[in-house]
């Protein structure tokens, strides 16, 4: 006699393989254009879990379900949205500078500022290009004529389009993120359940690999590029270079990303040596350089490579393959992905013995209250 529920014949094996197979292609096909967001929701809810274990302890419990999801996601909200609004409004104040620059443009050409000429390299063929060319009004006017403005229009209302394409994105993302959080414990039980019904514990070991990994890849990417803007913005103010804070935020903007920061403070580097400020640029440089080493040879292995037993050559490899694959979206995937791997293959060669259940993270204790009512009744 068959078990229950095991196949009788060979068609319906392959009808229980491939239903679910036809059932999960189609259910991405349907929402790739939303793949992007589901992700990104998945990686911050990952992030941000201890911060919201953190406030389901400190506020009553009733809070736990709807008001700290709802906070968490509109300090999510604040922090990529408040800089855009913030950089619109600065825009829309200065625009006059803007119309004035251009009508001084068409009317005396564009001024060659000083430290031009003064470049160490290449700047007097630089003062002499700009003389013949932005120097010139009836070149200047010769050059915005050129300007299309249908396709100037045309151009606009194509960004327009596509910038409000990534605002529904994001508010996707928001919205699956605050139901990540209300049902996330739920949610990690079932995964946990089916990975063990699946491959066993291994499953849950290497998904353990991935969170650290995605752990360590906000802190080692997000936080400690943070903070090398801070220190390097610091310096910025301490040397006397213009708008220290903007360049400050850039720099640590573009630390996110390995090996941008350089490209950052060498150019604040050159400026400073082009207006005459030698020992400035000399500062800039030596601290730029000495900050990144220390952030890219000591801090980040130990944090994103710590967190999910990666060698260093596989987490820059996971964030470099990322980014060319996935964007940057990959910086943060590809690190996991690496973990993945690497934690597979320790299964496979090592033969590790299955975790003991003590190693499963507990359930809160409000969760198993809650668990033991529902269970009474």
């Amino acid at each position: 006699m068959d078990a229950p529920g095991a196949p009788s014949d060979p068609l319906q094996l392959i009808a229980r393989l491939l239903l679910p197979a036809l059932l999960i292609a189609a259910g991405l096909w349907v929402l790739h254009e939303f793949l992007a967001a589901l992700a990104w929701a998945g990686i911050l809810a990952i992030a941000l879990w201890p911060l919201y274990w953190r406030l389901v302890r400190m506020l009553p419990a009733r809070c736990e379900r709807e008001v700290v999801p709802l906070l968490l996601v509109a300090g999510v909200a604040l922090v990529f949205i408040g800089p855009l609004v913030a950089a619109g409004f600065i825009v829309a104040g200065e625009s006059h500078v803007v119309v004035e620059f251009i009508n001084n443009a068409r009317h005396h050409g564009i001024a060659m500022p000083d430290w031009v000429a003064h470049l160490p390299v290449g700047g007097g063929a630089l003062a002499e290009w700009w003389r013949d060319h932005l120097g010139d009004p009836a070149t200047v006017q010769e050059w915005l004529g050129q300007m299309n403005p249908r396709a100037l229009a045309e151009s606009a209302r194509q960004y327009g389009a596509e910038i409000a394409h990534r605002l529904i994105l994001f508010g996707f993302t928001l919205l699956t993120l605050f139901f990540l959080f209300r049902e996330g414990t739920s949610l990690a039980a079932q995964l946990r359940e089916l990975s063990d019904r699946l491959i066993g514990q291994r499953g849950e070991r290497i998904a353990r690999q991935v969170i650290g990994a995605v752990h360590g890849t906000v802190s080692g990417l997000v936080l400690v590029g943070l903070a090398e803007g801070v220190v390097l913005g610091i310096v910025y103010f301490a040397v006397g270079l213009p708008y220290p804070a903007s360049i400050g935020a850039l720099t640590g903007i573009a630390a996110v990303i390995p090996f941008a920061a350089p490209v950052v403070y060498g150019l604040a580097g050159l400026y400073l040596l082009a207006t005459g400020m030698t020992l400035a640029a000399i500062i800039v440089f030596v601290a730029g350089s000495v900050v990144v080493f220390v952030a890219d040879h000591f801090v980040r292995p130990v944090l994103i490579g710590g967190a999910a037993r990666l060698p260093f050559l596989w987490v820059l490899l996971g964030i470099l393959g990322g980014i060319e694959a996935l964007g940057f979206l990959g910086l943060f995937l590809g690190p996991a992905i690496m973990a993945a791997l690497v934690a597979l293959w320790r299964e496979w060669t090592d033969g590790a013995p299955p975790a003991p259940a003590a190693a499963r993270p507990p359930v809160p204790a409000r969760r198993r209250a809650g668990a033991r009512r529902g269970g009474g009744r």
